[in-house]
């Protein structure tokens, strides 16, 4: 679980993020980075019903708030990042997580 300063809230912040950020995509997911001038990093979660219903959209969240909660911690400057899920997020897990690690590398690099 990411603690409560950790996570993009307003749609403000996900709006600046998506817009002015660094767009990687991949078959399961888009992953949108911005950097943030302070040592804060925050992550937001954009899962629709495109993926699936609600069970399905919660454990996508959950497996990707678990990955990005790794990556966050290790994170040494500021940034504020965006996971967008796509449509097969839901069916293939593997793949997803694969994804992300790829996506984070070129996002962040």
């Amino acid at each position: 679980m990411l603690p409560a300063p950790a996570r993009l809230r307003s749609s403000d912040d996900f709006r600046t993020t998506v817009r002015r950020g660094r767009r990687v995509g991949r078959p399961t997911l888009v992953l949108h980075v911005v950097a943030r001038p302070d040592a804060i990093c925050r992550a937001g979660f954009v899962v629709s019903k495109a993926v699936g219903g609600a069970v399905t959209r919660n454990r996508v969240k959950r497996r990707l708030r678990h990955m990005v909660a790794a990556r966050l911690a290790d994170q040494t400057t500021g940034v504020d990042v965006v996971v967008r899920a796509l449509p097969a997020a839901a069916t293939e897990p593997d793949r997803l997580a694969r994804d992300f690690a790829a996506a984070w590398q070129v996002a962040v690099a």
